[in-house]
């Protein structure tokens, strides 16, 4: 009966520690908060540099469709990587295996230039 008692106090310890220390935390950080807003402290911040010329526009959304699929196609080579090296041992089932992975991948690039994904217009 002690082991369970030791686990109950245990229990009962973590379901405190659970419920208060955020709470305690939460109002400790409303009182003790410095909150001087200014202009100065909502501009982005990049790297250290100070901005030099207020953002004009934003970016195309094709830099990111095009970062994905050379994210795909990168991932493709990581994955083939190790078929090529164990190309002999895996015999005719491992290279149907690698030309049907490489098909799909065909076919979703070429879905991606017939949607016109890939077009800088």
């Amino acid at each position: 009966m002690e082991s369970y008692l030791t686990l109950l106090v245990f229990f009962l310890i973590a379901l405190t520690v659970a419920l208060l220390v955020p709470n305690i935390n939460l109002i400790t950080n409303k009182f003790l908060k410095i909150d001087k807003a200014n202009r100065e402290k909502f501009e982005p911040y990049e790297c250290g540099i100070p901005k030099i010329n207020p953002i004009k526009g934003s970016y195309f959304a094709i830099f990111y469709v095009v970062a994905l699929v050379f994210l795909l196609f990168d991932l493709e080579t990581v994955f083939l990587f190790p078929w090529a090296v164990s190309f002999r041992k895996l015999g005719m089932l491992g290279i149907a295996e690698a030309f049907l992975f490489i098909t799909i991948l065909l076919v979703g690039f070429l879905y991606a230039i017939a949607k016109g994904a890939l077009k800088w217009d």
